[in-house]
Order: C-alpha cells, then sequence, then structure tokens
C-alpha cells in the first residue's frame, strides 16, 4: 500500500525559533518555515518536519543520525559552534572525552538540540 510513498519524519521541539536558529546556523541545515512548522531541508529532497508542542518530551532515544566523512572533524566543528557531546560511560556504550564512541560499531557522537532531542553524527562507511 506505501511502498510507492514518499514517507517524511517529523518531531516536536518546545521552542520553534530556538530550533530554527541551531538547525540553520549552528548545523548549516536549508531550513524553512511555513505554517508554523520548520522543514528541514537535507540531502535526497525529502523534508524532515519540526513542530512546536506545548507539553515537548525530548526523545529518549536519536531522532536523527547525519552520516560524515569524519566524526573527529565533525565533533570538533561543532564543539567550536557551542554544540556540546553526550559523554557515556555504560557497560556497552561508551565515549572518549570528546564524546565519540569508536571501536563498538561505527564511530559515531550523539548531541542534543535546544529542546533536547538526541542527534548523532555518525562516520559514513562509503
Amino acid at each position: 500500500m506505501f511502498k510507492d510513498t514518499k514517507a517524511f519524519s517529523g518531531f516536536s521541539v518546545d521552542n520553534i525559533e530556538k530550533a530554527k536558529a541551531f538547525y540553520r546556523d549552528t548545523l548549516g541545515l536549508n531550513v524553512t518555515e511555513e505554517d508554523g512548522l520548520l522543514n528541514l531541508n537535507i540531502a535526497g529532497g525529502i523534508p524532515i518536519i519540526v513542530y512546536p508542542k506545548d507539553n515537548h518530551a525530548p526523545a529518549t532515544f536519536t531522532i536523527l543520525n547525519f552520516p560524515v566523512a569524519s566524526v573527529e572533524r565533525t565533533v570538533d566543528d561543532l564543539t567550536k559552534r557551542g554544540v556540546r557531546f553526550e559523554i557515556y560511560d555504560e557497560p556497552d556504550l561508551k565515549t572518549d572525552h570528546k564524546g565519540i564512541m569508536r571501536d563498538n560499531g561505527p564511530t559515531i557522537a550523539w548531541f542534543k538540540d535546544p529542546a533536547g532531542n538526541i542527534l548523532s553524527v555518525i562516520e559514513a562507511t562509503s
């Protein structure tokens, strides 16, 4: 039934203006606004919808992954832009002092948007 539809994803934030500034200015995405919603226009042409929600609760899982050529360089660049990466020290999830997990699956680092939603940069394999 849906195999030919161009599905898209969306998530909520508690402050649409803060989200707009973060995704546009800090992450460098092409962000458009229409009817009070943000469209994160990413490669491939399928937008990601960001909508305001008064009783927003941040996701406790990764809602958006950004494949990058080098997690190390991206973490350094985003850190200079004020992004703080999550540090994990759990039995199955350990990051280094920069917030990068290595040698336990793909190289990846997690950070949060202003609404507390979890995002990641993940090393592209090709």
